[in-house]
């Protein structure tokens, strides 16, 4: 499926500069602790892309129309907050303008200590049973990703798939792929050769 839309020539373009700024704003060769308490040589700090206007714009570009291309009938984008927030709102703000709308939805990581105490925020348009895709910076072991998508299911949301910018290849795939597919636009190969 990314082949066919990196035969595309602005889906392309976008894919590329995407990895430049992946590559040199977030990726280092350095030793550090996982989330999932693994030691990496490397590690991809995606919020450096995520947080930035032009990252924004080329994330919320390349998901939307993978998105429209894997699941068209998609309602939503969302994800664990913090990581995915930018991911689904660049996302979402760039479907509204190509005509095609999907409202984001937050997981967070623990439930809303007051008031409703629910675990995700969703608007109102996004009704039960809306299909909505799950987004991820990085997947590792797939922990985070399946969160998401427990918690959306728990929230009535129809999950799937799941998109991601970076696949480590640490056995995350696979965990998530046991529940719905995985896109990720990059794995730990773009980056280490």
């Amino acid at each position: 499926m990314l082949d066919a839309l990196r035969s595309q020539p602005v889906f392309a373009q976008q894919h590329q500069r995407l990895l430049h700024l992946l590559k040199t704003m977030s990726f280092q060769e350095r030793e550090v602790t996982l989330s999932s308490g693994a030691k990496s040589n490397f590690y991809i700090d995606c919020k450096q892309v995520a947080l930035d206007a032009e990252g924004q714009f080329l994330i919320g570009q390349l998901f939307r129309a993978v998105i429209d291309a894997v699941v068209p009938d998609a309602r939503g984008v969302g994800g664990i907050t913090m990581g995915a927030d930018p991911l689904a709102s660049s996302t979402s703000v760039m479907s509204f303008l190509a005509g095609k709308p999907l409202h984001t939805f937050l997981v967070r990581k623990e439930p809303k200590a007051h008031g409703t105490e629910q675990w995700v925020e969703k608007p109102q348009r996004l009704e039960p049973g809306a299909p909505v895709v799950i987004v991820e910076d990085v997947v590792t072991t797939g922990a985070s990703t399946l969160r998401a998508i427990e918690r959306a299911r728990g929230a009535g949301l129809d999950v799937k798939h799941a998109l991601a910018l970076v696949d480590r290849l640490e056995g995350g795939r696979a965990a998530i792929e046991a529940h719905v597919p995985l896109t990720s636009l990059f794995s730990k190969s773009d980056f280490l050769r």
